[in-house]
Order: C-alpha cells, then structure tokens, then sequence
C-alpha cells in the first residue's frame, strides 16, 4: 500500500503530528525542500524539524507547505 501525505495547516495539524513523531515533507515554491524528520516545535511563524542529532532545521509556516508522511 502507498504512503499517503496529510497537509498540515492547522495548529492541531501540527500538533498532532509533533505528539505522533509522524515523518514530514517540507515543499517551498513547489519544490520539496526536506524530507524525513519530525517536528520538534512550531509556533505561528516557524515550524522546527529534527531528523538527527544535529540536523536541525526552521522552516517559515507561511512560505512553505508541511505533508505528515503516513505509512
């Protein structure tokens, strides 16, 4: 069965896949831009993604779109 991605948008959105550890795919200017990892903190402007120890990346909530990767 195929992966199916859920945007994320709403503050449960986010929420929801912090509290499950879900896998995110972060899209800017319709293009992806990071790939695994999952959100760490997110706020109104900015949404936080750890894929590993020291990999830590911010993301802008309004300029980019968030897929939770679900299995």
């Amino acid at each position: 069965m195929p992966a199916v991605n859920r945007r994320l948008v709403t503050d449960r959105d986010f929420q929801d896949a912090l509290d499950h550890r879900a896998g995110i795919r972060v899209f800017e200017h319709d293009h992806i831009v990071h790939a695994g990892g999952a959100i760490v903190r997110f706020d109104d402007r900015t949404v936080v993604i750890q894929a590993g120890v020291s990999d830590i990346a911010y993301f802008t909530r309004g300029g980019c779109e968030f897929f939770e990767l679900k299995p």
